[in-house]
């Protein structure tokens, strides 16, 4: 596929790197010549520097036999207009773009062949706020990860000493909970892949991903570890986009706090808000946090656009007595660094909206992309098409599926009904198949496998 991304910052550049290594034909536009240098040496790829909305650059970097522009600027203006001359003068078919202020995104007739021509529009600070209310909702989940539509879900969390399964076998959980159907889906165990079986011993600091229907997570995760008790306290630092969504998103649910630096933002928030308190002042004061009580908050929340800041307050805020941490980190070489420690949870905005955006690159049938562990591995949801003549999958067992190595089916779901993967499961046309791949790389041989020919036999 010959893919144009414009942008090449961390977002264009991580995808870029994802889908140069998946064979695609990839040119970069970006007006920083060096950022451009720096992604060539590394990556198979070609490059244009130049405002990515001028119709000449377009050309230059092959927008007239192109199959997708992915739109990806620091600019949502053109971003948008960028879209708009792809459309207009080379007939691009698929237009992708990202676009952060809600001003535009929150206008449905903004968007559409006789209006902005953008097939599909991507907003970094709704798949953040999602991200982190699906994570408030499971105390204890280092992610949870939503597939059919919410039907069934993938969770990651880090076994502790105590829980009933630690130090026992995977195939001891039927006899835990005879009723409940799940599926460890991988372990990662100091860093490494630990393919699981029926015999693996689960060990206590294990990052166990588990695939469940939507109702028995919680029951799951309690095997694992000590569940934590819901959350009610909430201080969110950064009264940005992302905190503002997300602090109208949970002020009824959660008492709020937002702490931010410029004044002006805060009376901005405090007219938007409905109950949550706005603060102004700095999330690094420590005055500030002991007269708010910090050592009373459930989830101290980093949320600036600033990754030192958003590191150093949840450093102060753990130390001072927060019960957990949650800090925004768009470095991904800070992210290894430091979740894990004392900042329990990092989220990455740019691995959450790359894994968005591989939904719509992907060939076929492809439904729902996360992307895992930083980009090193991902979870999808993939449609099965034909019969048994025509499909290598579907009207097969799975433990008939020759799958690649690496890759593993945790889940079916079959008209809103979710079965968890048991080797005599026969799989059907239209089935949903939840797969983990440890390996991002064998994504070319999930697709291959899921087409559908003539016949197989």
């Amino acid at each position: 596929m010959k893919i144009i991304i414009l942008g090449a910052g961390q977002v264009g550049g991580t995808l870029a790197a994802n889908l140069a290594s998946e064979h695609n034909d990839i040119t970069v536009v970006d007006t920083d010549a060096d950022r451009l240098q720096d992604l060539q040496d590394r990556l198979d790829i070609g490059t244009v520097c130049g405002l990515a909305s001028h119709p000449d650059i377009l050309a230059r970097a092959g927008a007239d036999d192109a199959d997708m522009l992915i739109a990806v600027t620091s600019s949502d203006e053109v971003n948008m207009v960028a879209c708009q001359i792809a459309y207009t003068l080379f007939r691009t078919p698929t237009k992708i773009s990202r676009i952060r202020s809600s001003s535009y995104t929150r206008e449905e007739k903004l968007f559409g062949s006789d209006a902005i021509p953008i097939d599909v529009f991507i907003s970094p600070e709704e798949l953040v706020t999602r991200y982190i209310k699906r994570l408030l909702q499971y105390p204890g989940a280092l992610q949870v990860l939503d597939f059919a539509d919410g039907l069934v879900q993938l969770v990651a969390v880090k076994a502790y000493y105590g829980g009933p399964l630690v130090g026992n076998e995977i195939a001891a959980i039927r006899e835990h909970m005879p009723n409940i159907d799940t599926r460890v889906a991988a372990i990662f165990r100091r860093g490494n892949a630990v393919e699981p079986t029926a015999e693996t011993i689960i060990e206590a600091g294990d990052e166990v991903f588990f695939i469940a229907a939507k109702n028995n997570v919680m029951p799951v995760m309690s095997e694992l570890r000590r569940i934590d008790t819901k959350y009610k306290r909430l201080m969110i630092a950064g009264g940005g986009n992302i905190g503002e969504r997300l602090s109208k998103a949970l002020e009824t649910r959660y008492n709020v706090k937002i702490i931010e630096r410029n004044y002006d933002r805060c009376r901005y928030l405090s007219e938007q808000m409905s109950s949550a308190i706005v603060l102004n002042g700095s999330a690094s004061d420590h005055e500030l946090l002991t007269q708010e009580g910090i050592d009373e908050i459930d989830v101290f929340l980093a949320l600036t656009n600033d990754d030192e800041a958003n590191i150093m307050s949840s450093l102060l805020a753990k130390r001072m007595g927060a019960k957990k941490v949650v800090t925004l980190i768009t470095n991904p070489a800070y992210v290894d660094l430091v979740q894990g420690g004392e900042i329990d949870i990092a989220v990455s905005p740019q691995q959450i909206t790359i894994g968005s955006l591989l939904t719509h690159v992907r060939r076929g049938d492809i439904y729902n992309v996360h992307s895992l562990r930083r980009g090193a591995a991902e979870a999808l949801e993939i449609i099965a098409h034909g019969d048994n003549r025509s499909s290598r999958v579907v009207g097969r067992r799975l433990d008939e599926i020759e799958l690649p190595d690496g890759v593993s089916i945790g889940a079916l779901v079959r008209n809103e009904e979710v079965l968890i993967a048991h080797k005599h499961l026969v799989v059907e046309s239209e089935d949903h198949l939840i797969l983990f791949l440890v390996d991002k790389s064998k994504i070319k041989a999930v697709e291959k496998l899921f087409q559908v020919g003539f016949t197989f036999f």
